[in-house]
């Protein structure tokens, strides 16, 4: 490339890349909010069918696991390679939306879950998708770009719940308007998003590539880092709506659980994007350690405020919700930025294929254990190991001293 192509590359990126990260951050806040739905009207679902916690929690981990099929299944048929990205994005938020619709007319759990597995595959079609096309923006301040979808993907994900939260919506009024919410975005995309000009290079998933990958130490630490925050959050956002209900029966409040959940969830946007602009200039490592501290405290604290005063109750909640995913897309970072690039595909499809699969262990146990303990306060205890393995993996990886990490490209 030359000098003046350069320049002009670089002023077609100045003068776009705001805009694209703006448009698909509310396309994202829109595409995801199918993620939860089913959860967010679990107590509807169960008076309707009559199922118990088991079932409850598979309508999360459906989801979890049709994500990792459709990731897994993307990137070994390099479908992103093959397929525009900006199309991909689009015509997986349609299936999202057509799968999402179609619970309307589904009559047991059964349909339900099939339902749910397909919603995850094609939301992978549009989470990656989504964050690879925003990559091609920006190269300088890719931390804060990533930090931000993250935050829309937040806010998208806790939206179910403050549909339910007005005025006790029923669960056919959530299913719609969340399928109205993802036809939305994905028209959102087709009007307003193209690639940028900084597009990657092909990166296809090789599985004799994963044993070259996981001979990385370094990539390792970023993974373990991953694995622990995914051991914590999806179980803590598919559950705190119900943890919450029960601590505010146990105080007697009379807040909103699902207003609630919404603000705690939606409340790791601005985590998101604090902690986007914090890498970029102090460093992933050190920026996700710090992320993690703080949410394995409030993880830790929470039974013990569970019953007491319902505005401590409610800031530690807070506190949590900004944590618990303020550090999420730093992971991938490292883990792209200290892979060997022949193996960078391998090395992520690993990562978040692990990822996801893990997080049906604390998704299907913590109803369980408060079956067994014979009530929701001291469950969330078990989620405290995920955090506390991430920032040893972190202070490993040497977060102490690590400087902000430069750009690959």
């Amino acid at each position: 490339m030359t000098s003046s192509q350069a320049q002009a590359t670089s002023a077609q990126a100045a003068s776009g890349r705001w805009t694209a990260l703006s448009v698909l951050a509310l396309a994202l806040v829109l595409t995801m909010s199918p993620w939860f739905s089913a959860t967010a009207v679990l107590p509807q679902l169960r008076a309707l069918y009559g199922f118990g916690d088991s079932v409850g929690a598979w309508l999360t981990i459906a989801v979890q696991l049709g994500f990792v099929l459709g990731a897994v299944g993307s990137a070994a048929s390099g479908l992103a390679d093959r397929v525009p990205l900006r199309v991909l994005v689009i015509g997986s938020a349609l299936a999202v939306a057509a799968c999402n619709a179609l619970l309307l007319v589904a009559h047991s759990p059964t349909q339900w879950l099939l339902l749910r597995v397909a919603t995850g595959v094609f939301l992978a079609g549009v989470y990656p998708p989504a964050m690879k096309l925003v990559a091609t923006w920006f190269v300088q301040g890719r931390g804060l770009a990533l930090g931000v979808l993250i935050g829309a993907i937040t806010i998208g994900s806790a939206s179910p719940h403050l549909l339910g939260a007005l005025g006790g919506a029923q669960w056919q009024a959530v299913i719609v308007a969340t399928s109205a919410a993802t036809l939305a975005g994905a028209l959102l995309i087709a009007a307003g998003v193209r690639e940028g000009p900084f597009p990657f290079p092909k990166a296809p998933f090789r599985l004799a590539d994963a044993a070259a990958t996981l001979r990385n130490r370094r990539v390792l630490l970023a993974m373990g880092g991953y694995f622990g925050h995914m051991w914590e959050l999806y179980a803590m956002w598919a559950w705190f709506a119900t943890y919450a209900r029960a601590a505010l029966a146990e105080q007697g409040s009379g807040l909103n659980a699902a207003a609630l959940t919404f603000a705690v969830i939606a409340s790791g946007a601005l985590g998101c994007v604090l902690a986007g602009r914090a890498a970029d200039r102090f460093g992933r490592a050190r920026t996700a350690a710090l992320a993690m501290m703080v949410s394995a405290a409030c993880c830790v604290a929470m039974p013990w405020v569970f019953d007491g005063p319902a505005w401590l109750f409610v800031g530690v909640a807070l506190v949590w919700g900004v944590s618990v995913i303020a550090d999420s897309a730093q992971f991938s970072a490292l883990v792209s930025e200290h892979a060997d690039p022949r193996f960078v595909g391998t090395a992520l499809t690993l990562q978040v294929g692990l990822g996801y699969v893990l997080t049906a262990a604390t998704l299907w146990g913590l109803p369980l254990l408060a079956r067994g303990l014979g009530s929701w306060q001291w469950t969330l205890l078990v989620l405290a190991p995920g955090p506390l393995l991430g920032i040893w993996a972190m202070a490993k990886l040497g977060a102490w001293r690590q400087a902000p990490e430069a750009p690959r490209r």
